[in-house]
């Protein structure tokens, strides 16, 4: 998916002001956090299965070679291989490779993040392949030719009006009921042929079990059994950081995952995969691969970044951050969007096209409050603002900005000089209305928001009771 990132500032504004956009993202503001609250209010130990899944992924990451080394050997010894990918370059091209070598001529595919984060779709249709997107979600967003906007519900920024419009653009057969039962009826019958034509199902995984060489993928829909079982070839594309130890251990995580989802106790379709059919199977494909993507994973191990590849993509970041509810995920300008995107692709792509994401936060701490692994995302957004200052990323008026505050805030005295005289000038600014609409600087904060004027207090010195 290519680089729009440090077009951050221009989608927000235009998010802000489209309508259909605001009208979605305020249905997903009374329904995921909800669902949330009461699907964890269900289970005691919530919190320290949240602690128990944090140290199984930093196991796991520390252990890393060890466990795929583990789930490699397992899967090639029941007929399956494994194609491990540096880059995303690597990784279409071993996906195009094995299509190319099945005479693959029709493919389906579920939803799966990391195969956008590589651009897969786009590589696949340049070989001359047809590639369709099952997930419900998905297929909408390939009828209107976008990318995703949210990890767990890809088209959530679409209205139904939006759905059936493009349903009657993009389909032969009539609309028999533009509700959303009838918009999934269609769907599912445009599909269903689809599943039976395909050569090859690409699914993603959401784990690893290096224990059994199992691949662990979970859906609402079930749109991803189909595109594994019913073709002779089965690809998955998933990326390094989804690999854990045990069966067990996968319990913890699928406890978690559907509560900060979607909501759910669990998820409708859990399937677990170990390679090819069996000879005295009569369902599943003849081929099985796992290509794993590193993407720039690995050098974010031993690092103070290696905490964003506990991320299980759940969304619940994204589903309680203000940021996120105000603008959507396609403003974010690439794969990941909202909180965990902010943090995470500036460490797997390029920081410069990255450089507004980080400053799209509020520092509330909501994202890392609902983080199932804990991920310190707040800790994240602080590196990266840094990284941004000290690699002059950071304009060069935001970091005179930066210095002159730094420079007054270090030195008590300097600053209470400073408050000593500026903030009766902030009173007498904000006037008879109370508040201050703009201060040098800060027109950027001010754009969205109205600072209350000072009291003409302190809290220090003689002032503090």
């Amino acid at each position: 998916m290519k680089l729009a990132s440090h077009l951050f500032p221009e989608k927000a504004k235009e998010a802000l002001h489209d309508q259909n956009l605001q009208k979605a993202l305020g249905l997903l503001q009374v329904g995921f956090p909800e669902l949330r609250r009461r699907a964890i209010a269900n289970l005691p130990d919530f919190e320290a299965l949240r602690d128990q899944a944090a140290t199984i992924k930093d196991h796991s990451l520390k252990n890393l070679d060890k466990l795929t080394s583990a789930f490699t050997e397992k899967i090639e010894s029941r007929g399956g291989q494994v194609h491990m990918c540096a880059t995303a370059e690597d990784a279409r091209k071993a996906v195009v490779k094995i299509c190319q070598e099945v005479e693959a001529i029709k493919i389906t595919k579920s939803k799966s993040m990391v195969t956008e984060e590589i651009s897969l779709n786009e590589a696949i249709e340049a070989a001359g392949m047809e590639v369709v997107e099952t997930d419900l979600g998905e297929y909408i967003l390939q009828l209107a030719g976008e990318p995703p906007s949210h990890i767990v519900g890809p088209a959530l920024h679409k209205t139904r009006q939006q759905v059936v419009d493009l349903f009657k653009k993009h389909h032969d057969i009539p609309l028999k009921s533009e509700s959303g039962e009838g918009l999934v009826a269609q769907a599912r019958e445009v599909l269903r042929a689809k599943y039976f034509e395909a050569d090859v199902g690409i699914t993603g995984a959401n784990f690893l079990i290096a224990e059994t060489g199992t691949v662990v993928i979970v859906t609402n829909e079930g749109n991803a059994d189909l595109c594994r079982v019913l073709p002779k070839t089965h690809i998955v594309v998933t990326s390094l950081e989804k690999v854990i130890p045990t069966l067990d251990d996968l319990s913890v995580f699928l406890k978690l995952l559907g509560r900060s989802a979607t909501g759910q106790d669990i998820t409708v379709y859990t399937t677990l995969v170990s390679g090819p059919k069996d000879s005295d199977e009569s369902g599943g494909p003849e081929n099985f691969h796992v290509v794993i993507v590193d993407g720039g994973r690995s050098k974010l191990l031993g690092t103070d970044q290696q905490d964003l590849l506990r991320c299980i993509k759940c969304g619940a970041c994204m589903n309680h951050c203000p940021v996120y509810s105000a603008v959507g995920g396609q403003a974010y300008g690439w794969v990941y969007p909202g909180p965990i995107g902010a943090a995470l692709n500036p460490a797997l792509t390029n920081p410069w096209e990255m450089r507004h994401l980080h400053q799209a936060s509020t520092f509330c701490g909501a994202c890392e409050a609902v983080c199932p692994v804990k991920i310190p995302l707040i800790k994240m957004f602080r590196f990266w603002r840094t990284q941004s200052f000290d690699d002059h990323i950071t304009g060069r008026g935001q970091r005179f900005s930066l210095r002159l505050w730094a420079y007054f805030a270090s030195r008590p005295r300097l600053y209470a000089m400073k408050a000593y005289f500026v903030l009766p000038l902030l009173k007498i600014m904000a006037g008879k209305k109370g508040y201050l609409g703009h201060l040098p600087f800060l027109g950027g904060w001010f754009r969205g928001r109205v600072l209350p004027g000072p009291e003409g207090k302190r809290f220090v010195g003689e002032d503090r009771k």
